[in-house]
């Protein structure tokens, strides 16, 4: 049971003197997976902020977290390097372009080479 008066929630909200106002927490509501066909992504090289490192970047990858990461875990394996998968971009370690955008085109993807 969830207690009435969870005032972390409630942390920047002004006081209603409203006796029957109830406050409401937004939920962060995580959006549908599109089909593959459907998804546009971008397969691109970066090399900003990681010490001279290039890093293959999958962007513009709409659904949930955990297909987000599914699709990223498969890219590690099939190129065998590490990576990361979070906020809708995909981090492939080393320049992997090519190898990528073919990978996603066989699993149905919409995948263009970026830069």
């Amino acid at each position: 049971m969830k207690p009435d008066n969870d005032w972390k929630q409630r942390l920047g909200v002004v006081y209603s003197t409203n006796p029957e106002f109830e406050y409401e927490s937004s939920a962060s509501v995580e959006e549908e997976t599109l089909p593959p066909g459907k998804q546009r992504l971008i397969v691109s090289i970066d090399r900003r902020n990681r010490g001279g490192k290039q890093v293959t970047l999958v962007s513009g990858f709409k659904g949930t977290g955990e297909d987000l990461a599914a699709l990223g875990r498969t890219l590690k394996v099939k190129c065998g390097v590490g990576g990361s998968a979070k906020d809708g971009e995909i981090t492939i370690q080393g320049d992997f372009r090519d190898k990528v955008t073919k990978i996603l085109s066989e699993l149905g993807y919409n995948a263009k080479r970026g830069n």
